[in-house]
């Protein structure tokens, strides 16, 4: 699921002459002009006439072979080969951008891990302690139509079915608020996805657990290796059942028609977890698995492939290093599964 991308900061901070080295052109300066063959994977025409010429202090740029103008944001998406029509194409550019070029002005925390709040230590409290316990009331008013979500490519119906909105107060403000139910289907607590990946002073997390709290002479405890997200609404044995890493691939293969999938919320899968899985499929069923790129998902993979394996067919569906669910088309998506 995409972060959120300041654009506007993004493209103060991107010079066209830090781009034209990024990507190994050679610099013909002329005072505050660069001139040169047109550096562009769709130009047409000759590349030895120096048809091109890039204003290195107004960081626009104009090519006048085959016509192709605009910001330095514009460069980068065209040297990228992608089409600067397509969202989704020009936000997987910002942030490789934002990633590779100019980390050191705009770092990004892209790190998730689970905050592990804890005001209240129950290590030898005598308070009776509840965990996972239900909530008596849910968040209101939240904004369904934030621009964080409308930039994710998910439908209204989507958000709506899983009551998904952005929070503008308590603990949750300025996050996505994600409620999670137990497998009965009781709201036990709500989880906080950032909508901004640019790292500040302090370190955020990019989900937002409950905190453990005291009220009332009880102890309320929140154990997210309890819950599959999501099983609630699998409501018997399944011939299929895909399990991912986080909320928001859920939400995208949801979208597009696969709606038999949890996710663990993490790069670990609990004894409790295993036990859920299992019972959502059926004694001939098929599991697969599609965890985030990297080595977290990978270790989460490995882990579900010595616990159910050996019982269930099951097919572990490599995406990629450093690619999620999110970043897969309908097509790509539908190709997995033909495996």
């Amino acid at each position: 699921m995409p972060t959120w991308i300041d654009f506007k900061e993004l493209r103060s901070k991107l010079t066209i002459e830090s781009l034209l080295r990024f990507y190994q052109i050679e610099i013909r300066r002329k005072g505050e002009q660069h001139q040169g063959p047109c550096p562009l994977p769709n130009h047409k025409g000759k590349r030895t006439s120096p048809t091109f010429s890039a204003n290195l202090t107004r960081n626009i740029f104009q090519c006048f072979g085959c016509g192709s103008k605009g910001s330095s944001l514009d460069f980068a998406i065209l040297m990228e080969g992608a089409n600067p029509d397509d969202g989704r194409a020009v936000r997987k550019v910002a942030l490789k951008l934002r990633r590779e070029l100019v980390r050191d002005i705009m770092p990004v925390n892209s790190k998730r891990f689970d905050k592990k709040a804890a005001p209240v230590d129950v290590r030898g409290t005598k308070l009776p302690v509840l965990v996972n316990a239900p909530l008596d009331f849910e968040l209101k008013e939240l904004e369904t139509d934030h621009l964080w979500l409308l930039e994710t490519g998910l439908s209204a119906t989507t958000i709506a079915h899983f009551g998904i909105g952005y929070c503008s107060r308590g603990m949750l403000k300025g996050r996505i608020a994600i409620p999670l139910h137990d497998k009965s289907g009781q709201l036990v607590g709500y989880a906080g996805q950032s909508v901004d990946a640019v790292a500040s002073d302090e370190p955020s997390p990019e989900f937002l657990f409950p905190a453990t709290r005291e009220r009332n002479g009880t102890v309320y405890e929140f154990q997210k290796s309890a819950l599959l997200y999501n099983s609630h609404r699998i409501e018997e044995p399944q011939d299929d059942l895909i399990v991912v890493s986080w909320f928001p691939s859920v939400w995208w293969l949801h979208e597009h028609g696969y709606a038999q999938v949890v996710a663990v919320m993490g790069s670990g899968c609990s004894d409790e977890q295993i036990k859920q899985i299992v019972s959502l499929l059926k004694p001939s069923g098929r599991l697969w698995l599609m965890p985030d790129g990297g080595k977290d998902g990978d270790s989460l993979a490995h882990t579900m492939l010595a616990e159910v394996a050996p019982y269930h067919f099951t097919r572990w569906l490599k995406i990629g290093e450093d690619r999620c669910p999110t970043d897969l088309s309908a097509e790509e998506i539908k190709s997995c599964f033909k495996q």
